[in-house]
């Protein structure tokens, strides 16, 4: 396993059970990987902010195929290795987290609470955007704050 940061491994960042289901290589490039790390450290702040509890990744990185395949955006900073998709039950909900990086010291380009977890990007504009995703069957609309 190849570790990125103390708690988070190239493995864990990149793993896709739809990519797995549907034979899509999701392998990144050495740029993805140094994005990833970057990441990966930027985690590593949020998970102590959140009381070193241990965080659930759901989606990383994706490669243009499984981006299109799970209907990601066209510009997903997930393609970049910069955004991760997480939950932290130990800590509390979405809202709970995306409060707390919002009242944090934490620099980050964009935080969304999307119901039943958060979305989280470190892409290099670091806007520190905070939205909050509303569900209308497949389509997600976004506000601004929480």
């Amino acid at each position: 396993m190849t570790q990125l940061s103390e708690h988070f491994s190239l493995e864990e960042l990149t793993f896709s059970e739809t990519a797995q289901r549907d034979g899509i290589d999701n392998t990144p490039s050495t740029d993805i990987i140094n994005a990833l790390t970057f990441t990966a450290s930027q985690l590593q702040l949020v998970r102590s902010l959140l009381g070193d509890k241990p965080m659930h990744i759901d989606s990383g990185y994706r490669c243009p195929a499984l981006n299109k395949e799970v209907h990601g955006v066209q510009d997903s900073a997930h393609l970049s290795g910069f955004a991760v998709d997480f939950i932290c039950s130990d800590f509390g909900t979405p809202l709970d987290i995306v409060r707390q990086l919002n009242s944090s010291q934490i620099k980050f380009d964009q935080v969304i609470e999307e119901g039943t977890w958060v979305h989280i990007s470190f892409a290099p504009a670091m806007r520190q955007q905070v939205l909050t995703a509303h569900f209308d069957g497949d389509k997600a609309t976004y506000r601004l704050g929480v």
